[in-house]
């Protein structure tokens, strides 16, 4: 009877269609089919996988011999080769055959631990949630010097703002939880070596680190080399990352506090007559020439560059405050200076120059020379002559100014060189020497000029 024919993967097989072949042949056929003239040689699927580790010699598979094994087509033929219309059972499913090969490839295991590191790595820092990486570095650190999440609490300063349930629940889950324990130390590994250098500067001080700094009484002023030396006999006692700057600078906050042993706040007095030490009190008792003078390298050029700085500003506010005036007069409408008896104001920015008369002469007053508006009184007027202007009321109620003096007069921004004259409006600003005025018109008293002469017919 015709066997049924045998499929292959062979193309170089000669034998004649519906022939059986033999163990030898199927053997020779089966290396044939695996052999390979490639300079790189193409990945092996499971199903070939399964069949090569079943055609080798003394192959066995240990524990998972009492499992199904799934055996190929062709080791099935050389096992039934006399039999005659047998059914021929087909390769098993894929999921089987994956885990038998991935039980018998060594390389196949090492490469999903290797994934599974670095998925490890990748899903540790999300896991977290809200708690990063640092933030349980000084949860540790913090309790391993205190003893007590309350004060962690208090002193570290997390990326978020924990509750005091929150910062015990995660700390029981670092202890009592393999899993998040598992990822948070994996995380804290990862960890930039100057981010976890930070969170060590930062770590809280003990009680035993501050006992030590409690023996420097506080009426001295230790030098950093006392810190150091301090380091150094206990090491034990302070946590690495401590320097003698830290310690230093942890000494001077307690005694600010007044938390050394040495400190004592004394009590309110119960009885009336025991009176209370204030603050105007103690610094009578200072005593100045016994405080050491500690000056710090660049404060003077820091303070004659803050003074160039304010002294700018000063100028700007002078210069800008005849204007402000101007604004404030129009706004308000009235002056209390301008009374029925003034007819005009010249005024500086210290000293305010009445105008009674209907001529005034400006200038500077020396001992043999006085005159009606001295503007020595205003600021530095060596630049100013003895005369430099004379200021008229004319009938028709307009005022003049003439220069008279060697150096111009500035007449709101405009020049006026000696011999000339220029006319005088209410809120007009003059300029001296350097020495600003500002001339403020008697409005109402003009006008009444104005209309008396109006009446007497006296010519303009």
């Amino acid at each position: 009877m015709d066997f049924p024919a045998t499929p292959s993967n062979a193309s170089d097989s000669n034998d004649y269609p519906g022939a059986t072949p033999s163990t030898f042949d199927m053997t020779q056929d089966n290396n044939k089919r695996r052999s390979s003239s490639r300079s790189i040689k193409r990945r092996r699927f499971d199903d070939e996988l399964v069949e090569y580790s079943l055609g080798l010699p003394g192959a066995s598979f240990g524990k998972s011999d009492k499992r199904m094994r799934t055996q190929s087509y062709t080791s099935q033929m050389s096992d039934f080769a006399g039999a005659v219309n047998t059914s021929v059972t087909p390769i098993q499913p894929s999921q089987e055959r994956r885990r038998v090969s991935s039980k018998v490839s060594g390389g196949g295991s090492l490469g999903r631990k290797s994934r599974r590191k670095g998925q490890l790595s990748q899903l540790s820092t999300k896991d977290l949630g809200r708690w990063k990486p640092t933030d349980d570095l000084a949860l540790i650190l913090g309790v391993q010097q205190t003893n007590d999440l309350r004060i962690v609490h208090r002193g570290v300063k997390f990326s978020c703002r924990f509750t005091v349930g929150e910062l015990q629940s995660r700390w029981y889950a670092l202890l009592y939880n393999a899993e998040i324990s598992r990822v948070a130390i994996a995380a804290m590994r990862n960890l930039h070596p100057d981010l976890v250098a930070a969170v060590q500067q930062q770590a809280l001080y003990s009680t035993a680190e501050e006992e030590l700094l409690g023996t420097l009484p506080s009426n001295t002023h230790p030098a950093p080399e006392k810190f150091q030396e301090l380091l150094e006999q206990n090491p034990h006692v302070f946590y690495p990352s401590r320097t003698a700057k830290s310690l230093m600078v942890h000494w001077q906050l307690l005694k600010q506090y007044q938390l050394l042993p040495d400190q004592t706040v004394q009590p309110l007095p119960k009885s009336q007559s025991d009176s209370v030490l204030t603050f105007s009190d103690a610094e009578d008792t200072i005593n100045d020439s016994e405080l050491q003078d500690f000056k710090e390298d660049g404060v003077d050029i820091e303070m004659q560059l803050a003074d160039r700085v304010e002294k700018k500003d000063i100028r700007l506010l002078e210069n800008s405050l005849s204007r402000w005036q101007v604004l404030v007069q129009s706004v308000a409408g009235g002056n209390i200076e301008l009374d029925k008896n003034t007819l005009a104001v010249l005024r500086g920015r210290l000293v305010r120059y009445l105008m009674r008369s209907r001529e005034i002469a400006v200038g500077r007053s020396t001992r043999d020379h006085t005159i009606d508006v001295d503007l020595s009184l205003e600021g530095p007027a060596a630049k100013v002559s003895r005369k430099q202007a004379t200021i008229r009321l004319r009938n028709s109620g307009d005022f003049f100014m003439s220069s008279e003096g060697k150096r111009p007069i500035f007449v709101d921004g405009r020049p006026v060189l000696q011999g000339n004259k220029v006319k005088l409006n209410h809120n007009s600003v003059i300029e001296i020497a350097g020495l600003r005025f500002v001339f403020l018109v008697n409005q109402d008293l003009i006008s009444a000029i104005r209309q008396e002469a109006v009446k007497v017919n006296i010519p303009v």
